[in-house]
């Protein structure tokens, strides 16, 4: 295992794509203190910020307010990354595989375009997360990102596959242009949700506030329901899905694509 512990927090965002098992899975603790990181334009060693502790390993623990480190994680293909405490922008973005797993905060662009592997983030996180960078078509095209807090705008936007699991409220353009996969929305969204949305799921499991050019179709208990509440049901996330406790308004849009997206909204059985 390899410890990294922040000596203070940076004053401007330090960018340190270095910090993934690809990069320190295979070197000496020496190699590992003199990889670079950027401060601005400046290059730097990774030992000026923090201090490192074991070598050669996939398994990689970051220790401090980590809130200014951007690109933790970044194309990461195996191994593991625990971070006791926030996390910066672009935390795992293009992530093929492996686990990040977060104590505290995480800044915007989390997973964004990551094709596998799972990120947790036990606080809230910020915008743009699984989502298409600026000019990109896709988002994130698999794998699984949960958040236990509240996140920001445009969550989910452009992806194409993948599960993304929010447990508090979140912000405006939740889906935006979704072209596949399923995003949980247990806390509920703002407004604009699935905002010209082509295909992909929408959960929520509180009353949202629907676009207009989404039309209800019916309700009902879809199966692919209980295969996704056995899964999250490991990682903790409860999903309702049993018919003696209620039913799913299904809506369908956006129809000013047109789009055969779909937004089901949890309704519990009144007794």
């Amino acid at each position: 295992m390899i410890t990294l512990t922040l000596k203070e927090q940076p004053t401007v965002p330090l960018e340190a794509e270095v910090l993934s098992p690809d990069v320190l899975g295979t070197l000496a603790q020496e190699e590992i203190r003199a990889l670079p990181v950027f401060l601005g334009k400046r290059q730097h060693r990774l030992d000026a910020f923090f201090d490192v502790e074991g070598a050669a390993s996939d398994e990689l623990v970051i220790r401090g307010d980590a809130g200014k480190v951007k690109w933790i994680g970044r194309g990461m293909t195996r191994g593991r990354i625990t971070i006791h405490g926030n996390a910066g922008m672009h935390l795992g973005a293009y992530m093929k595989a492996g686990a990040i797993e977060v104590s505290g905060n995480a800044s915007d662009w989390v997973g964004a375009e990551m094709s596998g592997g799972l990120i947790h983030i036990r606080g809230n996180a910020g915008g743009q997360i699984g989502a298409a960078y600026r000019g990109s078509l896709s988002g994130m095209k698999d794998g699984t990102i949960l958040i236990g807090g509240s996140a920001g705008l445009e969550v989910g936007m452009r992806m194409r596959r993948g599960v993304i699991v929010v447990a508090g409220p979140v912000r405006d353009f939740a889906g935006l242009q979704m072209k596949g996969g399923t995003i949980f929305l247990l806390g509920g969204a703002e407004i604009r949700t699935g905002a010209w949305m082509v295909r992909g799921t929408i959960v929520s499991l509180t009353p949202i506030h629907l676009l207009p050019t989404f039309a209800r179709a019916c309700a009902y208990n879809p199966t692919f329901m209980r295969v996704y509440a056995r899964h999250l049901r490991i990682m903790g996330i409860a999903i309702p899905h049993d018919s003696r406790e209620g039913a799913y308004q299904r809506y369908t849009g956006d129809t000013s694509v047109p789009g055969k997206g779909e937004i089901l909204l949890w309704q519990p059985r009144t007794s």
